[in-house]
């Protein structure tokens, strides 16, 4: 799927957190929004899912601008999205086969349950979980979590997969296992990737074009080596992981 942000504004609290925002994602690429906490990354991210709508700008996903769209409009789109929370946000009164199949039960109501038994083992193969399926969110680690979120995301066959901070909390093993996932599942199924994270080991392991989003809006976007040699000041002081000083974060 080709996304295409084109100068979105966002208010919350009387606070602009985007301030004009504009992102080319091409099909089938991991492109990673970095920023400092609270710069407005996972506001950027509910924009284009459809989550939350922005005051001006549009978004285009497959050539459709979604703003203008009605909650009604949207069902079909987000049927193509798929979106993996920050802490994974399983429902907890579920066990991991009921949360994975959580979607597909939404989307295809009459399912039989033999083709639904099929869906929920394949996904959690692709993420490397077998036998889980009985556990309940609290039997499992955070990184097992977040897989099972992910299973949770592709098991409607998204054409575009969101991730917000994917790695955060987790150790350096277990993040560069996600980070692999990520990139492994773009290979697989050839899905377009969006990820929002301020690690930058992972940031730029994974992507192919890297953002910045700093102010409301991106300020610079490359290849993870053009975006490790920037020139932009506020680019070589966040990957340089120097003292913020003076410049400030919205959002």
């Amino acid at each position: 799927m080709v996304v295409r942000v084109e100068g979105i504004t966002y208010i919350a609290s009387g606070k602009e957190v985007l301030s004009g925002a504009s992102l080319e994602v091409p099909k089938g690429s991991v492109v990673s929004v970095m920023g400092m906490s609270g710069s407005g990354k996972s506001t950027l991210l509910k924009c284009i899912a459809g989550l939350i709508k922005p005051i001006e700008g549009r978004i285009f996903l497959n050539g459709t601008d979604i703003v203008p769209l009605t909650e009604r409009q949207m069902v079909p789109i987000r049927r193509q999205i798929g979106m993996v929370f920050q802490y994974a946000a399983l429902f907890d009164s579920m066990n991991v086969y009921e949360n994975v199949a959580f979607a597909v039960r939404r989307h295809r109501p009459n399912i039989r349950r033999e083709e639904l038994d099929q869906v929920v083992a394949e996904n959690l193969r692709l993420v490397g979980l077998r036998g889980v399926e009985r556990l309940m969110p609290a039997q499992l680690s955070g990184g097992m979590q977040k897989r099972v979120g992910l299973a949770r995301a592709l098991a409607t066959k998204p054409r575009l997969l969101l991730y917000d901070e994917p790695t955060s909390g987790l150790d350096p093993i277990t993040a560069r296992v996600i980070d692999d996932l990520i990139v492994r599942l773009k290979h697989e199924l050839g899905v377009t990737s969006i990820v929002v994270s301020h690690n930058l080991s992972s940031i730029f392991r994974i992507s192919d074009i890297v953002a910045m989003l700093h102010d409301g809006y991106i300020i610079a976007a490359g290849t993870p080596e053009e975006m490790r040699n920037s020139s932009d000041p506020v680019v070589r002081q966040f990957v340089e992981g120097r003292a913020q000083g003076p410049i400030s974060a919205v959002g």
